[in-house]
């Protein structure tokens, strides 16, 4: 980053002092853009509506973050970091305002945001008109990385099909298995449902998804879809599974209350947060795949978080958290690699950089851009208590996913 050299002027003479003034007229003198500065960094989340948790969880692991990488200094070199923190409400047109605020009125030198996918993607366009860089953390749907980038945009964040890769590993390897799919009406959900599908059929070929239902965030009544996906799977052959893509309260526990065992229907719910994971406590046993858990990966940084954020907060850090936190190691290793906040160098710096994070070593894929990364494969304990759900059954290392690429 950039270095302001200071001398005492205070016994030069008036020859010197002419001099001085000359040389600054001519050039010689370093000009403003060379001398410390603020750096300024956009923190976009959907702080107000059912998905408050996930974007407090990010705002404080972003900010752990960078007090962790910059040795509680906020400071790069001589530049001084500044965040900025906004509420998207979840409203995608609030986010695209908010992100041209950020860039425009702000000054923000780069963003970071949001924590949902329709929201994320009416905000993927200023960054392309404006000319900044926004890296993306946590919003998922693959069309963010796929049709809908560009080259303004990088992503912290696990994508669908990611989450369908390693949720497709917690499947058996053999057997017949009909899956019915409940998802989140948004274009989280339907891409998460499409992503699961494609990643069935390359790594577990024996699992089919035979039916798929789409509710609203706001649901009440689940019962005329759990009804139908009982119906379409109580008379396949072999093992019968309800899967979950979804964000917010989980619908889990009503499926639960409809028995679906009564059909030899089992349930899978996917990763979560640690306090809707904290009810599924008497489900030992069932497996799954997820972003983070607190106690699976084994580095400094998240032995560092691990105390920091119990001590903070009283809870172990969450999904969100690392999450939050492998967004603020993006922006800290790229602006130190890159030397500058400009947006050229930022990118060619950023594609193929790889920066640790709690979760490990993380990579940008040079062609779209999204961190490849490592995934985990759970068990619920059987000895499950709150805050300590989950067991490691497999880390899925990042070379082992096959991840395509869907930019045009």
């Amino acid at each position: 980053m950039r270095q302001l050299r200071r001398g005492s002027t205070g016994g030069a003479t008036a020859a010197s002092l002419t001099a001085i003034l000359a040389l600054a007229f001519a050039g010689g003198l370093p000009s403003a853009s060379a001398l410390a500065k603020d750096i300024k960094v956009c923190l976009i989340a959907g702080k107000t509506g059912p998905l408050e948790a996930y974007a407090k969880q990010t705002e404080n692991g972003f900010m752990l973050g960078l007090e962790y990488l910059t040795k509680n200094t906020m400071k790069l070199g001589d530049d001084k970091l500044e965040v900025l923190v906004k509420d998207d409400q979840l409203k995608p047109d609030r986010g695209k305002s908010l992100l041209e605020e950020c860039y425009s009125d702000d000054g923000a030198d780069l963003a970071v945001g949001t924590t949902g996918s329709p929201v994320t993607l009416a905000m993927l366009p200023v960054a392309e008109e404006k000319k900044k860089v926004l890296i993306v953390e946590p919003a998922v749907a693959d069309s963010i990385t796929g049709d809908k980038w560009n080259r303004y945009i990088f992503r912290t964040g696990r994508s669908s099909y990611q989450d369908a890769l390693a949720g497709a590993a917690a499947f058996p390897t053999s057997g017949e298995v009909s899956v019915g799919m409940l998802g989140l009406d948004t274009a989280f959900g339907r891409d998460g449902v499409a992503a699961f599908r494609e990643a069935l059929a390359a790594m577990r070929p024996n699992v089919k998804i035979v039916a798929e239902e789409y509710a609203a965030g706001n649901t009440a009544d689940f019962a005329p879809f759990a009804e139908r996906l009982f119906n379409s799977l109580k008379d396949k052959p072999g093992k019968r599974v309800i899967g979950f893509i979804w964000a917010g309260p989980h619908p889990m526990a009503k499926f639960v209350d409809m028995k679906p065992d009564r059909f030899g229907i089992e349930l899978a719910p996917g990763g979560n947060i640690l306090p809707v994971m904290n009810s599924w406590k008497q489900f030992a046993g069932t497996e799954g795949g997820i972003y983070y858990y607190y106690n699976f990966p084994t580095n400094p940084m998240n032995d560092w978080l691990k105390a920091e954020y119990q001590k903070r907060f009283g809870a172990p850090p969450d999904f969100f958290v690392a999450g939050g936190f492998a967004a603020a190691a993006a922006v800290v290793a790229g602006l130190q690699k890159a030397g500058s906040p400009d947006t050229e160098k930022l990118i060619a710096a950023m594609e193929g950089l790889t920066f640790d994070t709690p979760k490990g070593p993380m990579t940008f894929r040079k062609e779209d851009h999204q961190a490849q990364q490592e995934m985990y494969h759970w068990r619920i304990k059987k000895d499950a208590k709150d805050n300590d759900v989950l067991e490691l059954v497999a880390t899925i290392p990042a070379n082992n996913m096959p991840l395509p690429l869907r930019v045009k």
